[in-house]
Parts: C-alpha cells; sequence; structure tokens
C-alpha cells in the first residue's frame, strides 16, 4: 500500500497517521516513519502512538509499548494513554512501574487523571503502601474531591478489602455520578456481598445495562439462579453480558437446559455470541450431553476464525469427553497450541472416565515433561485412570508423589479413588486401613467405594461395615440400601435382605429420581422411570415391547432382585422394563438411523440390570450404545462393555 510519496511533508504523515483506521496501515507508515528519519519526531511518534490505541486491542500493547520507549519526552497525555493500557491488560502491575517512573520526570504535570490511575494500578497490584502513598499526594495537592479521584479512592479501597473505607468515601461524595455508583457495586459483587450490592441497587437514581449486569453476575456467581433470573427479566434491553451472564448462570446451577433454551433465545434476537457465550453454552452441552449443539457452536468458532484460546479449548475438550465423543476431545486438544494444567486435567480426566486409563496415563507422562506442575483435578484423573485398568502399584506411587513431589495435599476424593483401586483389585483390607489412615473422617464417597468392592468380591463382613458407616451419613440415599441389599443376595443370606426392606419401609428413603437424556436433531429429549409423556410415546412403547421379545429370545432374564419395592415378580419385570436408560435407547432406536452411535447421559449409577440389558441390546440391535452414568462412561459394544462389569 503506498501511503506516502516522496517528497512529503509532516503535516501529510500526521495526516495520514490520522486517516489510518486499520493497524496494518500503521504498521506500515512506522516502517516508513522509521526509514526516513521521522522516529526522531516526537510529534510524529506521538500521533502515531495516540492513534494505535483507537483501533489496537491488548495484544498490540508490547507494540505500543515500544512506540512509547522510543518517544524521548513524553506529555502527561501520553504516559496517562500508555499507564491506562497496561490497568486495563493481564499485567496491571506494569501500570503501577509506569506511574512510579512518570512521577520522577522533571516537568511532567501529574492531573487528576494521572493519579486517578496511580489509585486503580495500586489496588489492582494490591500495593497498599504506595495507594497510601498516593492518597497523601493527592490530600496535598487538594484533589480529594475530584470526581475521578474519589472514584479510584472507592476502588482501590475495596479491592485492598477496606469495604468500610471505600463506603465511607462514596457517602461523602456530593454528587456519586453512575461511574461511582458502578464501581461501588461491582466490588461489593466481587466481594460476594450481594445484600449490600442489591441495597445500593435499590437506591440508584439511575442505572445502566452495567448496573443490572453486575447484580445479576453477583446472584450469578453465589448459585443464586432465581434472584438472578427476577432481576433479569426487569431488563427492557438485555446486551451481550445481560444473555452471556444468565446463560453462565444457568450452566452453573447445572439448569443446562434452561441455559441451551436462553441460548436459542439469544440467536432469535439476533446477538452474536462471545468467548464468555460460548464457554457457559459448552458446559451445558457437556453437562447433558448435547453433542449436536456443541458441534454447532464449534462450527460457529470455526467458521467466525475466532481464536481458541485456554479457555475456550478446554471448554471444547471437555464438553467432547463429556459428550461421550472422546476422539473429537482429543482432536481439539491436539492442536491448541498452548494447554495449561486445567487443559491437560480436562483431558486426563476426559480419557480415565471413558476407560482410556493407559491414554490418560500417557498425556499425563507428556503433561509432566512440558514442566506443567499438575493440580488436584489432575490428580482425580490419574488415580480414575489407575483404578480402571487395574494399576495398583502404580496407582499408589501417584498417590503418594502427590505430596512427596508436587505438594498437591490429598483430599477426600483421592482417598475415595485409592480405595476404589484397591477395591478392584479385591484388596479390601488393604483398602479399610487405608479409610482408618485418613488425616480426616472418610465422607460417604469413600465408603461407597468400599461398600462397591465387597458387593464385587461378596465379603458380607466388611461390606456391613461399610454399609453402617454410609447410613449414617446419608440415612436417606436409596441407593445405598440398593448396594447392601445386593451383598446380601449375593450371599443367599434372604432374612437380611427382609431386614434392609423393612428399613426402606421405616425411614424415609430419598430417592433422586432416575433421570436418562438423549440428544436427537439438536434437541434433548429427557426420560424418568415409566414416563408417558413424551410425544412419541406410542411407538417408544412399541419399541420397548420388540426389545424385550428380543431380549428373551438371547437369553436375558431380569435382575428382580435389584427391585426392592414390595411387587411380586411381574412388577418387578414390569418396573426394570420402564427404567429411564430404556425409554431413551428405545427412543434412540425409533430416532436415529440404523449403525449410528446412541450416547445417553444418566444422572445416576446405572442399575445392574440394565447394564445387562443393554450390553444384550448393543449386540442384538449391532449399535454402539454410549451411556454416561454418575460414575464414568459405558461404552457398550457386540455384548459387552468398556467398564468390564465393575462400575
Amino acid at each position: 500500500m503506498n501511503l506516502l510519496k516522496l517528497p512529503f511533508t509532516v503535516e501529510q504523515v500526521m495526516s495520514v497517521i490520522q486517516d489510518s483506521t486499520k493497524l496494518i496501515q500503521l504498521h506500515q507508515i512506522h516502517s516508513f516513519i522509521i526509514k526516513t528519519s521521522l522516529d526522531r519526531n516526537n510529534f510524529v511518534l506521538a500521533k502515531l502512538f495516540r492513534r494505535i490505541f483507537s483501533c489496537s486491542s491488548s495484544n498490540e500493547l508490547p507494540y505500543a509499548r515500544s512506540i512509547f520507549d522510543a518517544i524521548s519526552s513524553p506529555d502527561t497525555f501520553i504516559w496517562n494513554t500508555m499507564i491506562r493500557a497496561y490497568l486495563n491488560s493481564q499485567t496491571p502491575i506494569e501500570s503501577l512501574s509506569l506511574f512510579v517512573q512518570m512521577r520522577l520526570q522533571e516537568g511532567i504535570f501529574l492531573d487528576s487523571f494521572s493519579l486517578s490511575l496511580g489509585l486503580q494500578a495500586c489496588g489492582r497490584s494490591i500495593d497498599r503502601q504506595n495507594g497510601q502513598t498516593i492518597h497523601t499526594q493527592v490530600l496535598k495537592l487538594g484533589l480529594g474531591r475530584d470526581l475521578f479521584v474519589e472514584t479510584a479512592l472507592i476502588e482501590m479501597y475495596a479491592k485492598f478489602g477496606y469495604l468500610d473505607v471505600a463506603r465511607n468515601i462514596f457517602d461523602e461524595m456530593s454528587d456519586p455520578d453512575l461511574v461511582a455508583y458502578n464501581v461501588l457495586l461491582a466490588e461489593y459483587v466481587r466481594a460476594g456481598k450481594i445484600s449490600l450490592a442489591q441495597n445500593l441497587f435499590d437506591k440508584m437514581p439511575d442505572k445502566d445495562l452495567v448496573s443490572w449486569n453486575t447484580v445479576i453476575h453477583g446472584y450469578a456467581s453465589l448459585g443464586e439462579s432465581g434472584d438472578a433470573e427476577k432481576l433479569s427479566g426487569r431488563i427492557c434491553e438485555r446486551d451481550i453480558v445481560s444473555w452471556s451472564s444468565m446463560i453462565a448462570t444457568y450452566a452453573k446451577s447445572r439448569q443446562s437446559n434452561k441455559a441451551l433454551r436462553l441460548f436459542h433465545e439469544m440467536q432469535l434476537a439476533n446477538v452474536v455470541p462471545d468467548k464468555v457465550t460460548m464457554v457457559s453454552v459448552l458446559c451445558a452441552c457437556g453437562d447433558v450431553g448435547a453433542l449436536g449443539m456443541g458441534k454447532m457452536v464449534h462450527e460457529f468458532i470455526e467458521r467466525n476464525r475466532i481464536e481458541i484460546d485456554l479457555k475456550l479449548g478446554t471448554s471444547l475438550v471437555d464438553m467432547y469427553a463429556k459428550c461421550g465423543d472422546i476422539d473429537n476431545s482429543m482432536g481439539v486438544f491436539d492442536r491448541m497450541s498452548n494447554r495449561d494444567v486445567f487443559a491437560w486435567s480436562a483431558m486426563i480426566m476426559g480419557l480415565a472416565n471413558h476407560g482410556f486409563g493407559e491414554l490418560a496415563l500417557d498425556q499425563f507422562s507428556k503433561m509432566i515433561s512440558e514442566e506443567i506442575k499438575p493440580n488436584d483435578i489432575t490428580f482425580i484423573g490419574v488415580l480414575s485412570a489407575c483404578s480402571h485398568i487395574g494399576l495398583v502399584d502404580k496407582g499408589w506411587t501417584y498417590f503418594k508423589s502427590m505430596n512427596d513431589v508436587y505438594s498437591v495435599t490429598p483430599k477426600l476424593e483421592h482417598f475415595g479413588c485409592m480405595v476404589d483401586i484397591l477395591g478392584r483389585a479385591g484388596r479390601l483390607q488393604e483398602a479399610r486401613e487405608l479409610i482408618g489412615s485418613m488425616p480426616v473422617e472418610p465422607d460417604a464417597i469413600v465408603w461407597r467405594a468400599l461398600l462397591g468392592a465387597c458387593r464385587i468380591y461378596k465379603n458380607v463382613e466388611l461390606g456391613e461395615e461399610a454399609a453402617v458407616n454410609l447410613l449414617e451419613l446419608e440415612p436417606h440415599v436409596g441407593g445405598n440400601y440398593v448396594l447392601l441389599s445386593n451383598i446380601y443376595s449375593q450371599a443367599k443370606n434372604w432374612d437380611k435382605v427382609m431386614n434392609v426392606r423393612r428399613m426402606i419401609k421405616n425411614i424415609n428413603i430419598h430417592k433422586v429420581p432416575g433421570s436418562s437424556s438423549i440428544e436427537v436433531d439438536n434437541a434433548v429429549h429427557e426420560f424418568v422411570a415409566g414416563d408417558k409423556s413424551h410425544p412419541q410415546s406410542e411407538g417408544i412403547d412399541w419399541m420397548l415391547v420388540e426389545m424385550a421379545d428380543r431380549l428373551k429370545h438371547a437369553g436375558y432374564i431380569p435382575l428382580t432382585a435389584s427391585v426392592l419395592l414390595d411387587f411380586d415378580e411381574q412388577e418387578k419385570e414390569n418396573a426394570l422394563a420402564c427404567h429411564s436408560e430404556k425409554l431413551a435407547i428405545a427412543f434412540g432406536l425409533l430416532s436415529t438411523p440404523p449403525g449410528s452411535p446412541i450416547r445417553i447421559v444418566k444422572n445416576l449409577r446405572v442399575c445392574d440390570d440394565c447394564h445387562l440389558a443393554v450390553k444384550l441390546i448393543s449386540r442384538i440391535f449391532d449399535r454402539k450404545i454410549i451411556v454416561r452414568d454418575r460414575n464414568r462412561f459405558h461404552h457398550f459394544s457386540g455384548g459387552s462393555c468398556s467398564c468390564k462389569d465393575y462400575w
């Protein structure tokens, strides 16, 4: 691009800079300035510097800094511009360093804007000493009542944790503007003081979208989706932040179907999603197994050439893994140019949950070789991988290395994983000894892992001990009684089976309703046991009969012992036939092309009967069926399951 022709004047160069609207043009002009020795002209460099900030992003900060450093005597405006750029970047401490340098420059006048930037820099860097020094300077200069300075003081002291001081400064303002209100509002929300934020919000004479979005975000951060929803409904006009805040609220509170419905409404309103929106939508997709919707978001990212940064990349890896598409999960991970501990952990967890233990441990080795320090989430994935492939000694080595090598203190979840590793290998006494040596009281997860192992290895005595401890912690959870009853029934101890059934009758058992979901044509369909509400209920019932008939011919006998209710045998068989995962599979067989995989998400552990039935269904109907239950993924194919019947 031929922007300038010789001969030229300084005025012409300045004019071309002013008319430039793209960074590539400014880069070309800068090259021209250097070639023609105009880089010695402070006015030209200052003009170029200012123009960069009118059409650049934080990615151009190093370039802007190089021009700033080339200006021999930057004026107050240029100093302020450079400080503000760092203040809004990932390295706000650099803005404080620049402000300190600015104060030492001779002939530079610190105006109220300079001082407010310095105060903000101290707040964001949590530098109390410099903050107090600048505040003293403000008072000496008589700028204590300047609106810019007062607002910066509110932010600084709030970030120091001195909310009372910040509020006192706000209350002493003669006429706080909307910016001052919003700053204090944001700091209350950041500190988790939602009641103070709500009180301030209610007293605001004027509110803009920033005000509304801040309080909605506050409720969302605390998981109070109902209050966030009420506030959101009162907004007259939503912007991208309003939409994203509510989608994030639903996603974080596991109301994923609401999040996806709201995202659909957002698209109908022609609001273009940003990265924040997409991260929340991908989280919701992963939660309910909405692979089609997740792929649509991924396609949108690629179609619009949106940079897949760490957070977005990790969200894609996690979404694909949770939706049962581990190949695409690995594909995204392999293409990420930069990967932090969260990205590695998501990949390791995904592989472990799918039963690919060796691959998960390979990824862990690569992570360590790239000098990425693992965290507690990483080790849950690593220990789960060891559990799934029966690596007891290696599991012990990883467990001990947490504290000894990586300074990661084991939590209850890690002890639960180790109990599971030992239990799967039949080393039940070692598992019990580990529980006894724990530095904290074992929780339900730990005792349930031991109880599950006792069921597999038919250890009634230890199973009873685990059950007693588990039922003390969770006396109203029905699944715990099922595990205990199964141990007794395997031992043919029918008297104790009857005792468990009497316990269920006498105690107010809290049974979480089992539900299973399946995505077809980008719509998530959810089923509960015995569900007749689906529009295609008649076809589903027909398919259930077809499944039952073909299962019977394949030698399937329902495991009625897993039904603890006081039913006769036929009633028990009927109850098992209508479990939620069987309804979802029936709908999947009706609604998807022959030979295509069926992906199901279940909120509870798959029961023994359904596990047996789905293995046979995968062979009878020649379908790969992927079920994600509360514990892991089950890949059913050709009559067998990837979990090897231990889950």
